[in-house]
């Protein structure tokens, strides 16, 4: 006589048939919904509804996409803030007294400062990897994480047709770090080249001026504030023998001064660069407004220099 199988052992086996079951429903429930459900009148209806439903709170005053409502962005894009911009920083070696996050933190200052600046301008969620290649000559706190060129490209693209969809019709690229401006100017051209023919005019554009620590910034400490850094113009490691500069030292200070170790510094008699004392905190800030405001200035020039090129307002 067979031996009877356990109760429990029944309840597991009746589990894929009633998986199957459920799903035959839940098919049969979802067609049945979908051909009883809304007309697509009903449905356009139901979305000009959502579209033109007034907000029950007051919105707040930010340039950050992320930090938006719903319906704060589409009032937002219907009082004409369709530019955005798209900044990457990255995480990498910055030697012993700078946070690995120094591109990241100075596009947090920027681009919110340039938002402002250029008007009716949001910031897309910030790109914090930059592109890099893992191997043996990476050790722990050396750099990264990254992103291989080819997928750090295609988020670029990505992004930037994402946006596009989003109804933005200017979108900028911007990078604080040298390595990654081939796949933005990759990620530009590429949208370019593939809306060219769309009758709704988008425009896709890397804005290399935006990284100029070398060619701006460095410049005027040493020629026009005739601060004597111990630096070329046009490298990134000075004196100190260190991948740090005063310029970057100083926009770092104003937007957090934990992430130059200030005050860890002050305390061992390290808290200069390149032959150059840091007076105070409130010395380096100061440094950091008028560098901030430099860069923004500059950047902003690119941008209304573009927008001319291309008949834009």
């Amino acid at each position: 006589m067979p031996h009877p199988i356990p109760r429990f052992l029944l309840s597991v086996l009746a589990l894929p048939c009633l998986a199957v079951s459920l799903g035959a429903q839940a098919a049969g429930s979802g067609a049945a919904s979908a051909a009883g459900g809304m007309t697509p009148e009903q449905r356009a209806a139901q979305r000009a509804a959502q579209a033109n439903k007034p907000r029950s709170i007051e919105g707040i005053n930010t340039v950050w996409l992320e930090e938006l409502t719903r319906p704060e962005f589409r009032d937002l894009l219907k009082d004409g803030y369709t530019t955005v911009l798209i900044m990457t920083g990255g995480v990498e070696n910055n030697d012993d007294n700078l946070s690995m996050n120094k591109h990241n933190i100075n596009n947090r200052l920027l681009g919110e400062m340039i938002a402002r600046r250029l008007g009716k301008t949001l910031v897309a969620p910030l790109v914090t990897l930059e592109p890099g290649n893992a191997g043996s000559a990476i050790q722990p706190g050396r750099a990264g994480p990254m992103l291989s060129q080819a997928t750090y490209t295609a988020l670029l693209f990505d992004m930037g047709n994402y946006l596009r969809s989003m109804g933005f019709t200017e979108i900028y690229y911007l990078g604080d770090s040298g390595g990654n401006a081939r796949g933005m100017q990759a990620a530009a051209d590429s949208l370019t080249k593939l809306y060219a023919d769309s009758p709704d005019k988008v425009y896709f554009k890397h804005v290399p001026e935006y990284y100029n620590h070398t060619s701006v910034v460095q410049p005027y400490i040493q020629n026009e504030l005739k601060i004597p850094e111990g630096i070329k113009i046009g490298a990134s490691t000075g004196t100190s023998g260190l991948h740090e500069e005063l310029g970057i030292d100083a926009t770092l200070a104003l937007a957090d001064p934990v992430s130059i170790r200030y005050e860890q510094r002050k305390k061992v008699g390290q808290d200069e660069i390149n032959g150059i004392k840091f007076q105070s905190l409130e010395w380096l800030q100061d440094l950091g407004r008028k560098i901030a405001d430099l860069r923004v200035t500059t950047t902003i020039n690119a941008i209304t220099a573009y927008r001319a090129s291309v008949g834009r307002r």
